[in-house]
């Protein structure tokens, strides 16, 4: 018997976490048929964007008409995981970036928008949220990520997941560091029951994500990978969406192996 239960307890440690599992029991799952009704581009296994660098010093205020972004085309999140949801609002994004920062603005063309969290590092994920979750360099062998999710009234969740380095905590000094607009006001609770267009705008700087690891900082011909993420966990209509196709029977945003291409011009 004792030597039953130490070949369990064997057992049992070598057995990957969850996440990791999750990864590999995807590959058979072909996230590129999960796609919105609305969807305009064909299905791809693995999405490419282009990201230009930014011409002018632009306000941060959730203007997605302002003249600094009209001439960067935006991506559009057109897949989806887990059951095919009622509710698919159209969520698009831009990106650019300079020598200090890169910018990010969200437009989300929505329904039922909840936004209940009101400090940052709280379970924003489960409100009207948007993510952009990334690798800072080119490498696929590389397993370690950001991922910046932030609710629809601009509260932020900011996590590094570098396995071969020290946890780094973000403090709200490092928050404060990250410039960010929302068309909407805090908070929003109950949910909304109206249609709502809502658009969100921040920039990162670099040297905040140095706090947390080594990166490679943007520039023409630098690649980053990542994905970008609309979910709305409890909302009366759920939905979990992605630029990327993931491929994994399970919403699960924290798969580094599915994420798309960020090539820098």
């Amino acid at each position: 018997m004792q030597n039953l239960i130490l070949s369990l307890l064997a057992l049992a440690a070598i057995v990957p976490r969850a996440e990791a599992a999750d990864a590999s029991e995807g590959s058979n799952i072909s996230g590129e048929t999960k796609r919105v009704r609305w969807a305009e581009s064909p299905p791809v296994k693995q999405n490419t964007w282009r990201i230009q660098r930014m011409k002018d010093n632009p306000v941060i205020d959730a203007d997605w008409n302002k003249p600094a972004w009209q001439s960067v085309a935006p991506l559009t999140l057109e897949y989806y995981m887990g059951k095919e949801p009622a509710h698919q609002p159209k969520t698009q994004a831009r990106a650019a970036y300079d020598d200090q920062y890169i910018y990010v603005i969200w437009k989300v063309d929505d329904n039922y928008v909840l936004g209940k969290r009101t400090q940052h590092q709280q379970d924003v994920w489960r409100d009207s949220c948007v993510e952009f979750f990334f690798t800072p360099d080119g490498d696929s062998s590389n397993s370690g990520y950001f991922n910046l999710e932030t609710n629809c009234c601009g509260f932020k969740l900011l996590n590094a997941h570098f396995p071969d380095r020290d946890e780094y905590i973000f403090t709200d000094d490092d928050f404060a560091t990250i410039r960010t607009a929302s068309s909407l006001k805090s908070p929003i609770n109950p949910e909304t029951a109206q249609s709502t267009v809502w658009t969100l705008e921040y920039r990162i700087p670099f040297s905040l994500l140095e706090k947390a690891t080594k990166i490679e900082r943007p520039k023409p011909g630098v690649t980053w990978r990542g994905n970008f993420y609309k979910c709305a966990d409890d909302s009366s209509h759920p939905h979990w969406l992605t630029w990327s196709p993931v491929h994994n029977a399970e919403p699960s945003f924290h798969l580094p192996a599915w994420f798309g291409k960020l090539v820098f011009e």
